[in-house]
């Protein structure tokens, strides 16, 4: 896998957490496969989804955003490829949100992004996500 490509699929990832934060869902739809799947699994609760499809997931992203009142920073990094192939790769990141809500700025949550991504078109997008969250928030 080229270094260009390991650059735009970090930059996919970062784009998708920019894009839920300032609620431009519509962007953020563009970063899933239509047959995208998402599963979150909460440390001391357990699994929440899979959510199978692009409309699914965009239902649960729409859905929590309609729930908060704060702002909500989401903050990848520490990205590494376990997997590479021309088409395709396999990215784990780290997560950290914080939450800024009557003058006061805080991490709410920290978790791991385990996201296979692939390319259709000249575009990459995600098309498994796998979120895995260190504590019930």
């Amino acid at each position: 896998m080229k270094s260009s490509d390991k650059l735009s699929i970090q930059e996919l990832l970062s784009r998708a957490a920019y894009y839920f934060d300032e609620r431009r869902l519509e962007d953020l739809a563009d970063c899933f496969t239509a047959d995208a799947r998402m599963l979150v699994r909460i440390a001391g609760v357990g699994d929440v989804g899979p959510f199978e499809g692009r409309d699914a997931i965009m239902q649960l992203m729409s859905d929590t955003l309609a729930s908060q009142t704060d702002v909500r920073r989401h903050v990848i990094s520490n990205f590494f490829f376990e997997a590479e192939a021309k088409k395709s790769a396999s990215v784990c990141s780290s997560l950290v949100v914080f939450s800024v809500e009557n003058g006061e700025i805080k991490v709410i949550i920290s978790g791991i992004y385990r996201d296979d991504v692939v390319r259709a078109d000249g575009v990459w997008r995600i098309r498994n996500r796998h979120l895995d969250l260190d504590l019930p928030f």
